[in-house]
């Protein structure tokens, strides 16, 4: 399970060293993919192979769900980290998530997720509010 909040630093290569927390559930290979929000979800390798079994559960003659795969696996990467603990985030991600040097990068359990860290703030300051004043049933089961 993916927790907590880090502040990794993209280097010029477009890199970053993966959250110590973070580094057994991905060195074997995880998988980089557009989120909702723009930020840029992280699964394990094993976590992404479970819930494409899920995807491929999709009705074909949805077109919601024929939309929804479509942009969430064409932006699909798997990368392997290196000896440093680095992966790269490759170009287009980096791109739609607006991410520059500054990154958080945050455990959401199943995944992690990489956030610009103004992008972060801002989202954070937003669903703060929100989140404090839940009163009905979010999550089934949690309250």
């Amino acid at each position: 399970m993916f927790l907590g909040t880090h502040a990794p630093k993209l280097d010029e290569k477009g890199r970053i060293i993966l959250p110590a927390k973070f580094r057994d559930e991905l060195a074997s290979g995880l998988v980089l993919t557009r989120g909702q929000e723009h930020c840029v979800y992280v699964f394990s390798q094993r976590e992404f192979e479970s819930l494409h079994e899920k995807i491929r559960q999709a009705p074909v003659t949805s077109k919601q769900a024929r939309d929804y795969l479509r942009v969430f696996l064409s932006g699909a990467s798997a990368e392997v980290p290196d000896k440093q603990n680095r992966v790269t985030i490759p170009a287009a991600l980096r791109s739609y998530a607006a991410l520059d040097r500054d990154l958080v990068v945050i455990g959401a359990g199943s995944r992690a997720e990489i956030w610009d860290a103004t992008a972060w703030e801002t989202y954070l300051a937003e669903q703060e509010a929100a989140f404090a004043s839940t009163e009905e049933e979010v999550i089934p089961g949690l309250f």
